[in-house]
């Protein structure tokens, strides 16, 4: 039987012959790389050893250890193993291929000069290295996992690391790694690659993409000197060096003071001191690093996915010792911003309000829609309230500051309208301008359906695109000034508390008494009904056990596939009954379309659960499997003991006060659940608003313009309306002889800028400066960014204690990672959120206040809130243990429990 394969006579697809690291040595080779000369000891070679010494039965009994198995059990089994093996001997027939492969490798390297004759081929110096079928994988790197010995010299000692390589497929590390990662042992066997040894001068490891930032522009490399064995262990300091794909020129530099190196010792590797000369020389310089980069790029494009390369450099030449796919890059990011300039001077800007729902930086074409839509909104509201010539052109808008939104409001106009505060206030007492409650219930909210009515008349794709853009702007313009006249709700509903709170504690409350917000639980809300439609479907599936199984069984994006596909999923006695899942999935629907307008994020690039509802599927397979609160039942004993305290404190008070009492309590409960309603509403068009936009998606995508119909959202509003006007939204039109779609590069660098952008922790007043944090610093939805050691202070929002593992959310795309009894860290949350608060044990949110949503509806839950912190999501982290103390407001980290 042949055990040897050379280099040259392998490729990609040999995995199960050579393992990940031979296969991809050998597609390197043949493809003209510098790789260095070598063969395969192939994986029917480990398994004819351990058939042969009979201990292939016996590694595997040692290596099944159960979930959970400690470290010290995996050290156990190992030990355990590598004993099998070092009592085993080598057959006959491995042995002979083996060390007649590495003779004629030793009489390669002498022919060709690199033994130079100073040693015979018997002693040539290679290095031998484990090269595993579950290894170098996109899916999972296994790197380091197994064992690699360095100048080896001789056919016994060959033999011998050969030996300990098969035994290093079962180490500690690589079987808890392979655990981790679900790989099955009996699957696994190990090839060894033998190669010649480069006599290194200086190695190291370059990423043809950016590992930190996804960039897939930029190189990284990582140089040491000598061996690189060291940088790979991460045991000795590199250079870094940063270099741009597309010139070749050094972006960014940072050389090291490089005190150790491992050098050649005789049939090892040693340590020694970095010559004095050479520790704060640079490894590479800029000429050096272009010319191992462009291999870097040239591998890469041969692979087709960005690589992750192990290089020596020995006289000058480069050569690669190992390329496999980096494993969990990021989408490429920008840097994030530092600086915050202003667009417009002699004015502030303000994250509060509307940007309470855009934590976010914005999407491109909703940056261009939602200015002119507030502005519009905001002049029309403000004229009703102030009078006209108040407020004047360019006094407001919602202009972008590293891509964050922001009201900004010019000098003169802030004098203007503070000058006329008192004529605003009794226009929204007497309800002019539509504003507060009245205005709310009889005009916008109605007109903002009828308007939504008129346009989902209608299927988007029977109108033609300017139409299309047309209704896309009446939409979002219809949600912005739905939301304006919103705003005049909420300081009636905060006002009410604030004045029945302080009435409440001052002059009513005795020791014993509960809080003043809990005379306000217990009414529905438009998110409290969302939920007990939520928990009402759960409780019809739980009913029937087949569906309830393949909803629970397995993970969440099994269901949410299903949904997409429409196929029904596997039940837990074969193939689930169509007409139950169709039944399922009808009353699924009718869920959605009551509630699935709620919004994540008012940036429309954000799906609704109306468009995705598989957000909402992790909540809803939590009250399937019975867990949770009937929020029927939660919310009947929050009245019940609303009224009951009520009845008995205006019992106790004498005429005067219980009459002031009863009038500030029903002002309240009047004015809290429809601030909810009110707010649950806001996305009325947004299900619609994003059909026609992925309608002109589909359009743009088909001729040409932009390569994925939702890359849309990253256009500007010029380029959207030049496409329409060129007749490129129309079916059938398209641009010919382009190579990638026309808009493909900017739509990616787009998404690049976002993503930097997102990482920034906007400011929430600008200019930066003392005197606007003291005037205005209070009234803003977060507070200062300076937080020290374990404790970040906020606002509580709902009182009690807790102390749980934090889950960061970033989005609906996060949704399926909470687990019951985390506490929920995030920017903000919205109505949208509001199933996830059915799983949490408290909520912690960067923006927001005591009278903000996640207040609301953390009061209705009974968990403790601090809001308005300004850092939790950057602070803390996902797994980590929190105390949230919802009475003092405060968050405090235990650092030891930082996964």
């Amino acid at each position: 039987m042949t055990y040897i394969k050379d280099f040259d006579q392998l490729g990609r697809s040999d995995l199960d012959e050579a393992g990940g690291k031979g296969a991809n040595l050998g597609e390197l080779a043949r493809a003209g790389f510098p790789v260095p000369p070598g063969f395969v000891l192939t994986t029917a070679a480990y398994q004819d050893f351990v058939n042969a010494n009979g201990i292939a039965g016996r590694i595997l009994e040692l290596a099944a250890l159960p979930a959970g198995a400690s470290n010290d059990d995996y050290e156990t089994a190992e030990r355990q193993i590598r004993a099998l093996f070092a009592e085993s001997t080598m057959p006959g027939e491995i042995g002979g291929e083996l060390r007649a492969a590495y003779l004629r490798l030793g009489q390669h390297m002498a022919a060709t000069g690199e033994e130079a004759g100073t040693q015979s081929s018997d002693a040539a110096r290679v290095a031998v290295r484990s090269s595993a079928t579950a290894e170098d994988l996109a899916s999972a790197s296994f790197a380091g996992q197994q064992d690699t010995y360095l100048n080896v010299a001789g056919p016994e000692a060959v033999t011998a690391a050969v030996v300990d390589c098969w035994a290093s497929l079962w180490n500690a590390r690589a079987m808890a790694y392979r655990s981790r990662n679900g790989f099955d042992p009996s699957t696994v066997r190990l090839a060894v690659v033998i190669q010649e040894m480069v006599d290194a001068d200086a190695a190291g490891v370059l990423f043809t993409a950016n590992p930190a930032t996804g960039r897939r522009d930029q190189a990284v490399i990582s140089a040491a000197w000598g061996l690189g064995e060291s940088v790979v262990s991460g045991a000795v300091t590199t250079d870094d060096v940063v270099v741009d794909s597309a010139t070749g020129k050094v972006a960014q530099r940072r050389t090291a003071d490089k005190n150790v190196m491992t050098v050649h010792s005789g049939t090892g590797t040693a340590e020694q001191p970095v010559p004095e000369e050479k520790r704060r020389a640079p490894v590479l310089d800029d000429d050096a690093a272009a010319s191992l980069a462009r291999h870097g790029t040239a591998i890469a494009r041969h692979f087709g996915v960005p690589q992750d390369i192990e290089w020596a450099q020995a006289a000058g030449e480069f050569f690669i010792l190992q390329a496999r796919p980096i494993t969990a890059l990021p989408a490429p990011s920008a840097d994030a911003p530092t600086e915050w300039p202003l667009p417009y001077p002699n004015g502030m800007y303000f994250r509060a309000s509307i940007v309470e729902q855009l934590p976010d930086p914005l999407s491109p074409l909703f940056a261009d829609l939602i200015d002119g839509a507030v502005v519009r909104s905001l002049n029309a509201l403000l004229g009703e309230a102030f009078g006209k010539n108040v407020v004047r052109p360019g006094d407001v808008s919602l202009p972008t500051v590293n891509g964050y939104a922001y009201y900004y409001y010019s000098n003169a106009g802030m004098r203007r309208v503070m000058g006329q505060s008192l004529t605003a206030m009794r226009a929204l007492a007497k309800g002019k301008a539509n504003m507060g409650i009245k205005g709310w219930r009889d005009h916008s909210h109605p007109k903002y359906r009828g308007i939504v009515k008129f346009w989902a008349a209608k299927p988007p794709s029977d109108r033609p695109a300017p139409e299309l853009l047309e209704g896309i702007s009446a939409l979002l313009d219809a949600g912005a000034s739905y939301y304006t006249a919103v705003q005049s709700i909420i300081p009636i509903a905060a006002t009410s508390e604030i004045m029945l709170r302080a009435y409440y504690d001052k002059l009513v409350r005795r020791p014993g008494d509960p809080s003043a917000e809990v005379l306000l639980l217990g009414y529905d809300s438009e998110p409290i009904r969302a939920e007990k439609s939520l928990y009402d479907l759960a409780v019809w599936t739980r009913e029937r056990p087949q569906l309830a199984a393949a909803v629970t069984e397995g993970p969440g994006t099994g269901i949410a596939e299903a949904l997409r596909s429409g196929t029904p999923p596997a039940g837990a006695d074969g193939a689930l009954d169509r007409e139950l899942w169709e039944e399922w999935r009808s009353r699924l629907q009718r869920h959605l379309d009551r509630y699935g307008h709620a919004v994540y994020n008012l940036d429309f690039v954000n799906p609704v659960p109306a468009d995705d509802p598989s957000a909402l599927l992790e909540t809803l397979r939590y009250f399937v499997r019975g867990q949770g609160k009937d929020p029927h039942q939660r919310q009947q004993l929050s009245a019940d003991r609303r009224e009951e305290q009520a009845r008995l404190i205006s019992a106790r008070l004498g005429p005067r006060r219980r009459a002031v009492f009863r009038r500030l309590l029903r002002w309240a409960q009047k004015a809290a659940p429809v601030r909810e309603d009110a707010l649950a509403d806001v996305g009325l068009a947004w299900p619609l608003m994003r059909r026609m936009l992925l309608e002109l998606g589909d359009r743009l995508t088909a001729s040409g313009v932009i390569a994925a119909p939702a890359d849309i959202f990253w256009l500007r509003l010029e380029e959207l309306r030049k496409a329409i006007d060129f007749g490129l939204a129309a079916p059938g039109a398209a641009i010919t002889g382009a190579e990638r779609p026309a808009r493909a590069e900017a739509v990616e660098e787009r998404r690049m800028l976002w993503r930097g952008q997102r990482k920034a922790a906007a400011p929430q007043l600008l200019p930066e400066s003392r005197w606007m944090e003291r005037a205005f610093g209070s009234m803003m939805p977060a507070r200062t960014l300076q937080h020290a050691g374990d404790v970040i202070t906020g606002v509580g929002a709902s009182s009690g204690q807790v102390s749980a593992p934090a889950r960061v959310l970033h989005g609906p795309d996060d949704f399926a990672s909470m687990q019951p009894g985390e506490v929920l860290v995030a920017r903000m949350t919205t109505p949208a959120w509001t199933p996830l608060f059915a799983m949490a044990s408290g909520v912690v949110t960067d923006v927001g206040g005591p009278l903000s949503h996640s207040s609301i509806v953390a009061r209705e839950y009974g968990i403790p809130a601090v809001l308005g912190t300004g850092v939790a999501t950057q602070r803390v982290s996902s797994g980590q243990q929190v105390k949230v103390d919802g009475d003092a407001g405060t968050v405090t980290l235990d650092s030891s429990g930082a996964p």
